[in-house]
């Protein structure tokens, strides 16, 4: 069954002056998607999820994360989240059962420390939403040895990104974690094994 999956990343500091620097280097690591690459929309969510958005944005062409950051800059305080849209290129199979790479989105997330009574605490001061995690597992499809590979290069691409976080990025925590609370890694394990 499809979980919703999603890296949660902690830093030294996150005043309102350092959300967009650090929201700006963790989009550095991403992959972009070479047919969205950029950030498509950028909205800015006072107090709370339950409070109206102070700014939808969308970018037809995309923008660079320091573009989208500027279309904000004026918006940011420790009592909103900044979230930004994005998407990256993975294999799944079409209605056919062809296996194609096509964009998928992402969604990142910058909790200010005062934001929804302090949820940064759980979900990250920059919370990246993968979506659900099929595009990891496709346990809805029979997988074979070069259709297993399709989905070895999708986790592996995860991996990358997450080791180029840890690298590059000034973190001082980052949790990979599931709505359910499953552990992807042991899902894919079993899920491999399965490989015709």
């Amino acid at each position: 069954m499809a979980d919703s999956l999603y890296l949660s990343l902690w830093f030294p500091g996150f005043e309102p002056e350092e959300m967009l620097p650090r929201l700006v280097a963790v989009l550095r690591q991403f992959p972009f998607s070479a047919k969205e690459p950029g950030v498509t929309y950028v909205s800015v969510q006072p107090v709370d999820w339950t409070e109206q958005s102070v700014l939808e944005r969308r970018f037809t062409p995309s923008a660079t994360p320091e573009e989208a950051a500027d279309a904000v800059g004026d918006l940011v305080h420790d009592d909103y989240a900044i979230a930004f849209e994005t998407y990256w290129d993975l294999w799944s199979p079409d209605d056919q059962g062809a296996w194609t790479q096509r964009p998928s989105k992402v969604l990142f997330i910058a909790h200010g420390k005062q934001f929804d009574e302090g949820a940064y605490t759980e979900s990250g001061h920059i919370q990246i939403d993968f979506g659900l995690d099929y595009a990891f597992l496709h346990e809805e499809v029979e997988l074979d040895s070069e259709t297993a590979q399709k989905v070895k290069y999708n986790v592996a691409k995860l991996v990358a990104f997450t080791q180029a976080l840890e690298k590059n990025v000034n973190l001082t925590g980052r949790v990979l974690w599931s709505e359910s609370d499953e552990n992807l890694a042991q899902k894919l394990i079993s899920r491999l094994q399965r490989v015709q």
